[in-house]
Order: C-alpha cells, then sequence, then structure tokens
C-alpha cells in the first residue's frame, strides 16, 4: 500500500525513523525497481548546520526542501554523483531525511547491470553489498537522477513509497541511532544523533 500525506507531515527525525522498513518503488523503462529503506538521516533547517537551508538559506539548489511533505530533492555531489532525499513537515519547514541505504528487492539484475554492468548473480560478494549501501549507489541503482528532483512521492505514481509486502514487523531495539555521516564542517551539529539504521543489515552503509 502506497504511503499517505500524513505519514510524512512529522518532524524529520520521526520520518528517518519510521521511514526504515519502508519500501522505495521507481518505475523506470517499464521495469519496477524496489529495495528496502534500511538507513536513514534527518535534516532540519533551523538547527541544523549541516543541512543544506541552515539559516534560511534559499537557491535554486535547495528550493524543493521548502516544498510540501513528500517533495523530493535531489542534489548532485562532487561533480558525479546524486543523493535523494524525502521533505518532512509543513510546506516552507525546511525538514528533510536523506536516504542513505537499501536493501534491494525486486528486479535486482537490473540494478546491477545500472551499477557495475553485471547481472546480480555475477557480482562478487563486495559488489553485492555496494550494490545500494550508500546514497550515491542507491541512486544509481535505482535510476534516480537530477528529473525526480521536486516529485512528490505521494502523488506519483512512477517514484513513490509502499509498506512491505511482507509480515516482519520493525521494533525499536532494531533500530540504531547514531551521529551522521561526513559532515565534519557542522560544528555542533556534528554530533546530533539524527542517523538510523536496521541493525544487522548487510546494507549499512557503514557501522
Amino acid at each position: 500500500m502506497k504511503l499517505i500525506r500524513d505519514f510524512y507531515e512529522k518532524d524529520a527525525r520521526l520520518l528517518a525513523k519510521d521511514l526504515l522498513g519502508k519500501v522505495l518503488v521507481h518505475k523506470i523503462d517499464d521495469i519496477l525497481l524496489k529495495g528496502k529503506i534500511i538507513e536513514t538521516e534527518a535534516y532540519i533547517g533551523t538547527i541544523d548546520k549541516a543541512s543544506h537551508a541552515y539559516g534560511g538559506r534559499m537557491t535554486q539548489r535547495v528550493a524543493p526542501l521548502y516544498g510540501p511533505a513528500g517533495t523530493v530533492y535531489v542534489y548532485f555531489v562532487y561533480g558525479m554523483h546524486y543523493c535523494f532525499n524525502i521533505v518532512a513537515r509543513q510546506e516552507g519547514m525546511a525538514e528533510g531525511v536523506l536516504i542513505r541505504a537499501l536493501e534491494p528487492l525486486y528486479n535486482v539484475d537490473y540494478m546491477s547491470q545500472a551499477r557495475f554492468n553485471k547481472n546480480y548473480c555475477e557480482l562478487t560478494k563486495t559488489q553485492m553489498k555496494n550494490l545500494t549501501n550508500g546514497p550515491a549507489k542507491l541512486c544509481a541503482a535505482m535510476k534516480i537522477g537530477k528529473n525526480n528532483n521536486w516529485q512528490n512521492v505521494i502523488e506519483n505514481d512512477e517514484l513513490y513509497l509502499e509498506e512491505p509486502n511482507y509480515s516482519d514487523t520493525l521494533d525499536l531495539k532494531d533500530i540504531v541511532v547514531t551521529k551522521r555521516i561526513g559532515i565534519d564542517y557542522a560544528e555542533e551539529a556534528i554530533d546530533f544523533p539524527w542517523r538510523f539504521y536496521i541493525k544487522g543489515n548487510n546494507w549499512v552503509s557503514r557501522l
């Protein structure tokens, strides 16, 4: 079942935790790709020096962060990689969640071809783990890019989130809470415990 608006209209820290175990779906080239969200990070513009919108910063690049809940914010890093975020709360709040890692679920060969030009069964164990265990890696595997920027996962029928179709439930004891990664410039925000991941999952980007 596709997730509805009420699910996204909450504090980014709550959304980041609630997104764990949900399924990201992208339909492209008539192929349906699916991955389970297993790692996230929250960003809150008003108080967070790691946020692209800190201090009310408003540029063309960060404008999607100020959109309504469920808006997709895709940004480009290092001149070669995309990162995928989902906006939380209400319009104008500049809160978002970075999807850091996925467990590949459906049409994994397509993802593998996109990343390594090989079918999944041809990958080494290291390549299998590296398929979607990072924000840029999952974007490459799921074919998420700049064209998805400003889309809304609530309204979109090609890029959206859904409840898992398996019976496993995620218990609070299965969620690890820790500091975020790669934000050494962010002063006191370095220590905010706003990264969440599913304990024991093979596709976590970094322990």
